[in-house]
This record gives C-alpha cells, sequence and structure tokens, in this order.
C-alpha cells in the first residue's frame, strides 16, 4: 500500500511540474510546494534532471518543424550565404546570443541557487512574477523574427538570467523579457522556449554524472519512471494550453494566479 501511495504522490509531482513547466509561476517553486504539501522533502538533483529532460522533449516534439527548418536553414546559410536563409541564420545567432548570460551565470552559482529556494523566497517571487507580468499586459509588439536584433536577444537572454532566481518562472522571464523589448507575443513565445533547448540541453549534460552516481537509482527506478511519464506528457498538454492563452493576449491571468498564491504561501507557510 506503500508502494502505491509513493507512486501516486510521484505522479502528483510529475503533472505539477509539467504543468507549471512552460507557463509563467515557477515551475520548481510548484514542485517544491507540492513535495511539501505531500510530505516528499526536498526534490534532489536527480529529479531535476530527469523532470527538466521529459519537459525537454516535450517541447522538442512541439517544436519539432521549427527547429528543422532553423537547424538546415543555418546551414544552408552558411553554406551558400543565400539571403533566403539569412533571417533562419540570424535567430539561431541570437538564441545562442540570449543563452550566454544564463548559462555562465547557472554554472558559477549553481551551488548557492540550489540552498537559496524557501517557501517565503518563493512567494515573494511570485509576486514580483505577477507585477511583471501587470506591467507588460497592455504592451503590443510589432518585431518578428526577422527584426529581432542582437540587442533585444542579449536583454531577453538577461531575463533568463534572472530567472535564474529561486521563485522566478525562466517562460515568464523570457516572456516579458521579449514583449517588452517590442516583440509580438507569437515571436516572444518561440523566441523564449527555442532559448529554452540550449540551456535545458546544458543542464541535462552537466547533470548526468550526477544522474549516474545517484545511489539510489534503483529503489527510485519506479516512481521516477512515473514522474518522467507523467511531466512529459503533462507538459505537452500545458504549452499547447499556453500558447494559446499568450495567442490570446490573456498573460493577464497569471498575474492574479500569482498574487493569489504567493498570499496564500505567506499566510500558510
Amino acid at each position: 500500500m506503500e508502494d502505491i501511495i509513493l507512486l501516486i504522490k510521484h505522479l502528483i509531482i510529475g503533472l505539477v511540474q509539467g504543468f507549471t513547466e512552460p507557463i509563467p509561476v515557477s515551475s520548481s517553486g510548484h514542485v517544491m510546494i507540492a513535495s511539501e504539501i505531500l510530505g516528499l522533502g526536498e526534490q534532489g538533483f536527480t529529479f531535476a534532471i530527469l523532470t527538466n529532460t521529459a519537459s525537454l522533449i516535450a517541447i522538442l516534439f512541439i517544436y519539432r518543424e521549427d527547429i528543422l527548418r532553423l537547424a538546415g536553414h543555418f546551414f544552408k546559410y552558411l553554406a551558400t550565404k543565400d539571403n533566403t536563409y539569412k533571417a533562419d541564420f540570424r535567430f539561431v545567432i541570437f538564441i545562442v546570443i540570449a543563452s550566454i548570460p544564463a548559462g555562465l551565470l547557472g554554472v558559477l552559482l549553481s551551488d548557492f541557487i540550489a540552498e537559496s529556494i524557501s517557501m517565503t523566497t518563493i512567494a515573494l517571487m511570485l509576486f514580483v512574477t505577477g507585477i511583471a507580468l501587470w506591467a507588460i499586459r497592455n504592451l503590443k509588439g510589432t518585431k518578428n523574427d526577422k527584426d529581432i536584433t542582437a540587442k533585444d536577444a542579449f536583454l531577453v537572454g538577461l531575463g533568463q538570467a534572472v530567472a535564474l532566481t529561486p521563485g522566478i518562472s525562466r517562460s515568464g522571464a523570457t516572456i516579458i523579457s521579449a514583449i517588452a523589448v517590442g516583440m509580438k507575443q507569437e515571436t516572444a513565445l518561440r523566441f523564449s522556449f527555442m532559448m529554452y533547448i540550449p540551456v535545458s540541453l546544458g543542464g541535462v549534460v552537466l547533470g548526468f554524472s550526477d544522474f549516474l552516481n545517484e545511489p539510489n537509482k534503483a529503489d527510485l527506478a519506479l516512481p521516477y519512471g512515473v514522474t518522467f511519464i507523467a511531466t512529459l506528457f503533462m507538459t505537452y498538454f500545458a504549452m499547447k494550453w499556453f500558447i494559446g492563452i499568450v495567442m490570446h493576449g490573456k498573460l493577464i491571468y497569471f498575474t492574479y494566479y500569482c498574487f493569489i498564491v504567493g498570499t496564500l504561501l505567506l499566510i500558510f507557510f
């Protein structure tokens, strides 16, 4: 019976991680809240790698056509210098530029970041996210993929670096930053999740040895497998839903959510 309850708890954690990964509410914060409520304790680095990989696979699948086109056009432009492919070539370069700040800070501050998260931190950062979402609620950008500049990319990259702060949503910080520099909502969304791919891949690669050296892999195989599958499928459906929210300009809903959850955390934790 205890084994079944443990599997159900890990199923719930996977669903929470998957649902909150794409949306601007901090997946790490929500996993910590859910783990506390379910009595699972703090989830380790191996768990983070596992769930991050599951979410990454789901997002790669959703954007597979964009990724294949960008990759193909990137190398075609390198080979031919044909201006037909130049816009996609520049888009890839800007994704790389945008990934640098978070990549550097992630390596330098990984231990500090892991030790700094608390319920109070999550609550305060949810308020920060809510305020930022409120601030950009009426902005209607004009920039498409071809209009993005290196400066835009770097500024959005700084937003992703800010999201290393425990409780700050990565998708929220990058989408807010992208809209703030003038991108259309559809462009901001695509750019945000294209940025997620190299940073997430880097995290998986850097943490893979820790995953292999996990002493309890055998005991955790089944519950972690349940978590992985739940995260994978829930990320896919949550991402599809979130795309619709962004396309209809309804990010303001997440402002209210951040304020409500932040307030509840301060009251009850």
